[in-house]
């Protein structure tokens, strides 16, 4: 089945970006010309999704004010805003109403990937539960380590660990890239999260945990570019 919704997360103030932020969240920040979300939002569209949740926070105005309702970019977009800043895991339960029981993608709104990876994404196997997008060659201790099997079936994940030694029965991991999608069932999941050691309720442990129950999720390796835009060093080397 075609998906043809989308929940972009969009709420962070991203304060590694520092003095970048003081007005803006991360996402509306500029990369080759226009924001992050707009990249994101047209990557999107030009793969067929034709229905938008963005949840937004920090300075949300900043995000209706450039995007509205979507019209101009011929998508019809909702809002919704996260109260509290307590992880990835809570924002899904969010889009809860919004997806309606029907299969969805999922994308950070700071992370930009080659476009063409939008269309990749939209066709959820029919086999599969979840598809969790996957890079190399990322610092492991900055985001999720995602283990597979030979089919590229999601095993593990291990959130901005820097101890995987035990798991060293699998390959090198994968770096979670940040693009996902999602049939209904990971409600369920989000829904029995507890707090990480970090203290925030993790979206990777909902997906490993649906991994985990017997359902398949797979891991779909990104082709061309790929961007956290998590700090100005990154943006700087973006906007070369």
């Amino acid at each position: 089945m075609k998906i043809v919704k989308a929940v972009i997360l969009a709420a962070g103030r991203g304060t590694r970006m520092r003095e970048l932020t003081a007005d803006l969240p991360k996402p509306m920040i500029n990369v080759r010309g226009k924001p992050v979300l707009q990249h994101i939002v047209e990557g999107l569209r030009n793969a067929g999704i034709a229905e938008l949740l963005l949840v937004v926070g920090y300075r949300a105005d900043a995000v209706r004010d450039f995007l509205g309702d979507g019209s101009r970019y011929n998508v019809a977009i909702q809002y919704k805003t996260q109260m509290v800043q307590d992880g990835t895991g809570r924002v899904v339960e969010l889009a809860h109403d919004f997806v309606d029981n029907r299969p969805f993608i999922l994308a950070y709104g700071d992370i930009l990937v080659d476009p063409a990876n939008y269309k990749r994404v939209v066709d959820l196997p029919n086999d599969a539960e979840a598809l969790l997008t996957v890079t190399r060659g990322e610092d492991l201790s900055k985001g999720g380590a995602v283990f597979v099997n030979d089919q590229m079936a999601v095993v593990e994940i291990r959130e901005k660990s820097d101890r995987c030694s035990s798991l060293s029965q699998y390959a090198i991991p994968f770096y979670n890239a940040g693009l996902y999608a999602f049939r209904s069932s990971i409600f369920d999941f989000t829904a029995k999260l507890k707090p990480s050691p970090r203290g925030e309720y993790e979206l990777t442990d909902a997906i490993r945990d649906l991994a985990q129950s017997g359902k398949k999720v797979k891991a779909l390796e990104l082709t061309g570019e790929w961007a956290d835009v998590r700090d100005p060093e990154t943006l700087a080397r973006l906007n070369r």
